[in-house]
């Protein structure tokens, strides 16, 4: 059984605003906008009481790692907040595609053929177009997902060519005992080689790295939400 959803931090407010100050001290020593930086609150495990003070401090971008947690909360939030944006950063079983595409306005973890064909089934369906982002695995770990370093190119082509999928990004997630630096920089140079403009990487501990790095999207929970 799924941990029931935590509820509401009385820091989060103030939490938002600290990693908002930090992203924008990331942006000016890059030499970026702050607008070229997506910050994606992730409220994973958090119920929607500890959501709206979060939401109501103006975050208008949030991540969810599963489709079922998401459907239990977001439809009630997005209704009651018109203009909320839903991505799934966590992993995608193929049978969920139909309820992912619908929900969610973005999808970080494209990883593999199966899940390909299914969200182009999907989106042909219900003509509605996710941001898709494919997900790499820089470290080679076997029990992470996503598509490894070498086969990234060859991947993208396919999803692009077979799939008809319009890649928007690319993900990763680093090995918890690396620097993140050569992960993000071994990303960014896949991204560039294959004509994609944005990059979600970067995660509470790290996001002010990811920044320097190129990161277009950092997907940041518990620098906001605390610790469950």
């Amino acid at each position: 059984m799924p941990d029931a959803p935590t509820s509401f931090t009385s820091s989060s407010p103030s939490a938002l605003t600290a990693v908002e100050q930090e992203i924008l001290r990331a942006c000016r020593d890059a030499k970026r906008e702050r607008a070229s930086v997506t910050l994606i609150a992730v409220s994973k495990t958090f119920a929607a009481d500890a959501i709206e003070p979060v939401i109501a401090a103006g975050q208008r971008v949030f991540g969810e790692n599963r489709v079922q947690e998401a459907k239990g909360k977001w439809p009630a939030l997005m209704a009651a907040h018109p203009g909320l944006s839903l991505h799934l950063i966590g992993p995608l079983q193929s049978n969920k595609a139909k309820e992912a595409v619908a929900l969610f306005d973005a999808i970080h973890s494209v990883d593999r053929p199966s899940l390909c064909a299914a969200l182009a089934k999907e989106i042909a369906a219900q003509n509605r177009h996710p941001q898709l982002f494919v997900q790499i695995n820089t470290g080679d770990e076997p029990q992470k997902a996503g598509i490894a370093p070498g086969e990234a190119d060859a991947f993208v082509a396919a999803c692009r060519k077979d799939y008809g999928l319009e890649i928007s990004g690319l993900m990763c997630i680093p090995p918890v005992d690396e620097a993140p630096g050569p992960h993000f920089a071994l990303t960014a140079k896949i991204a560039a080689r294959n004509g994609l403009a944005n990059l979600s990487m970067g995660m509470s501990a790290d996001f002010a790295t990811a920044i320097q790095f190129g990161a277009t999207h950092v997907r940041v929970g518990s620098a906001i939400f605390g610790h469950r």
